[in-house]
């Protein structure tokens, strides 16, 4: 199964509180930090609501 590589690019200040705890629950902390989660439908929602402030990549 593909795993996508989720790294948090730009800071939650000033976002919604739904964006916040979304961000959370992947995983992430801080600016740069970087996670590796399976490439399921439940992931690909949670990278969609916070898009603005991650990048995604592909990993084998």
């Amino acid at each position: 199964m593909a795993r996508l590589k989720v790294t948090q690019l730009r800071s939650v200040i000033g976002n919604k509180q739904n964006q916040r705890h979304t961000l959370r629950s992947l995983g992430l902390k801080r600016i740069r930090d970087v996670v590796v989660k399976e490439d399921r439908p439940e992931i690909r929602g949670m990278i969609a609501t916070v898009t603005h402030l991650v990048s995604v990549e592909e990993v084998d």
